[in-house]
């Protein structure tokens, strides 16, 4: 059986990045090769020597939404809201705290333009609310709302925009996909330059991002459904690559978990949109993606547990051991990993 504490790594809470490296590109790479099970120690900019002519670039261009919202009822109590989930026009899958004091029919104020009430419970505890408003609910969103920082990170960012990628399109999440912080325009034109494509994606991240693994047995934990797109051009893009041999390499594992939902059994993906529960964990081999580009992942997480698919746990745990020791930046705002 495979215990979700055989992903458990000791981590140093100093190591927690509690602002983003600047420039973006000047974070710490560490490279790891895994036909050799070898450790390089580079910076983020040195990617472009990692990566190759006709590689396919995977980046997820969703955008984070000012999710995070602050309420109170009837008597007074603070609510902290999390939207999660767009289910009609004005009706949102959203996370509370406290949930004791959110009942179904309870009403709760954000300010004089923005009200809702709660009107489902679901198995796992979110809550299903109606939003009253006027006008554009993205518009009052923008002013009424904050960015959904994760738990970890006790700082304030200074600068909301630090947690959108460069290339950030579609609004719908509720975290980062922040593999992608790392990149600037330069970068991303220094790999064109190199002959890399680069091949667009979309999934709104939601609440896999927060919910830890409570489960002892990994295949007892459920995955939160998650919308994604993958478009006709990005299809065909990573299709080619996968006929001629060429690498397609994923930013993040939004991206993995997009081509992997979408991928056959010979790795060819398929344009299509929708939901997806997909829970990557050991011994499944990677169908479509070939490399990865990501962050350091929580112990025990279903993101740790994801990455071990690429090489082994035990390799895994050893490159993280090597980056505690080398005072790697951990977490969303933290340094990056590169599994060639």
């Amino acid at each position: 059986m495979l215990k979700t504490s055989d992903f458990y790594y000791d981590l140093p809470e100093e190591l927690i990045a509690q602002t983003p490296a600047q420039p973006r590109d000047s974070s710490r790479l560490l490279v790891y090769r895994r036909a050799e099970k070898k450790i390089e120690h580079r910076t983020f900019r040195d990617i472009v020597d990692y990566l190759r002519e006709g590689d396919v670039l995977v980046i997820n261009n969703t955008k984070v939404m000012p999710a995070r919202l602050f309420a109170v009822n009837a008597n007074g109590t603070k609510i902290e809201i999390l939207l999660l989930k767009r289910l009609a026009l004005d009706e949102w899958e959203v996370l509370v705290r406290p949930g004791k004091k959110c009942k179904i029919g309870t009403r709760l104020t954000v300010s004089e333009e923005l009200s809702l009430e709660v009107t489902g419970i679901t198995e796992t505890g979110e809550r299903h609310v109606k939003f009253f408003y006027e006008g554009a609910f993205e518009d009052v969103l923008s002013r009424v709302g904050t960015m959904p920082l994760p738990p970890y990170i006790h700082e304030k960012l200074q600068d909301p925009e630090r947690y959108q990628t460069v290339y950030c399109k579609e609004s719908g999440s509720a975290a980062a996909p922040t593999a992608g912080l790392h990149f600037t325009p330069e970068l991303l034109q220094a790999l064109r330059e190199k002959g890399v494509k680069i091949a667009e994606v979309l999934l709104h991240v939601g609440l896999g991002t927060f919910r830890p693994v409570k489960e002892e047995n990994v295949t007892d934990h459920k995955m939160h459904a998650e919308y994604y797109e993958i478009s006709e051009a990005a299809a065909e893009e990573i299709n080619a690559a996968k006929r001629e041999g060429r690498r397609v390499v994923c930013v993040g594992t939004t991206s993995v978990r997009t081509l992997e939902t979408a991928s056959d059994e010979r790795g060819f993906v398929h344009a299509c949109r929708g939901e997806t529960q997909i829970f990557l964990y050991p011994p499944y081999k990677m169908k479509c993606v070939d490399a990865l580009v990501t962050n350091f992942h929580l112990p025990e997480s279903t993101l740790l547990m994801l990455v071990s698919c690429l090489c082994s746990r035990e390799e895994v745990l050893e490159v993280y051991r090597v980056a505690v020791a080398e005072r790697y930046r951990f977490f969303s705002l933290g340094d990056a990993c590169l599994f060639v």
